[in-house]
Parts: structure tokens; sequence; C-alpha cells
């Protein structure tokens, strides 16, 4: 499942081998440009996130992707090249915790 707002730069979209494009659990583009990859702001990003993440329709595709997950393997893909502070990493976090 690719969870990017955008498709990656240079990629085609037969090149990359994924079931589905989820970007509706993609943090918003304003956040993405505010976070700027900048490792100093991480924490901030990851709480923001969290909280577009508990709002509709994020809230809806991130329930959707969890009843995937109860069933099946589900693997994250995307772009970013640190994978440690990035949204999959986020998203990551937020699908392993108990649903509430």
């Amino acid at each position: 499942m690719l969870v990017d707002r955008l498709w990656p730069r240079g990629m085609s979209k037969d090149a990359v081998d994924h079931d589905e494009w989820a970007k509706g659990v993609a943090p918003s583009t304003e956040l993405r440009r505010w976070y700027g990859h900048d490792p100093s702001r991480f924490a901030e990003f990851a709480r923001r996130y969290r909280r577009e993440l508990s709002l509709p329709p994020a809230s809806d595709e991130l329930a959707r992707l969890r009843h995937v997950a109860a069933k099946r393997r589900l693997v994250l893909l995307t772009a970013t090249r640190d994978l440690e502070r990035s949204g999959a990493a986020v998203l990551r976090s937020v699908l392993e915790e108990p649903d509430v």
C-alpha cells in the first residue's frame, strides 16, 4: 500500500509494486510542507499527523487500513529516504496501537 500523498518522482505507476495508493492517510500537503523532513521538527510533525489521522476523512481511511491489516499482512510503501522520521513510520505506529 503506497502511503505517500504524492506519487514518487521518476517512477512510473507500472514500476511500483503496489495494490493500492492510500493517499487519504498521508500527511496533508500543509503539514508535509511545514515539516520539510527537518529532523528537529519530527516530534511535532508526528503529533500533528496523529491529530490529522484522528479526524475524517483520514480516520475513515485509517479504519479501513486497520481492517485490511487484521485480515492480512499490510506493507506500507513510501518514497521517503529517512524512514525512521517519516509519515509512514508514524502511520505504522498508529496502526500497531490497539483500536480504541
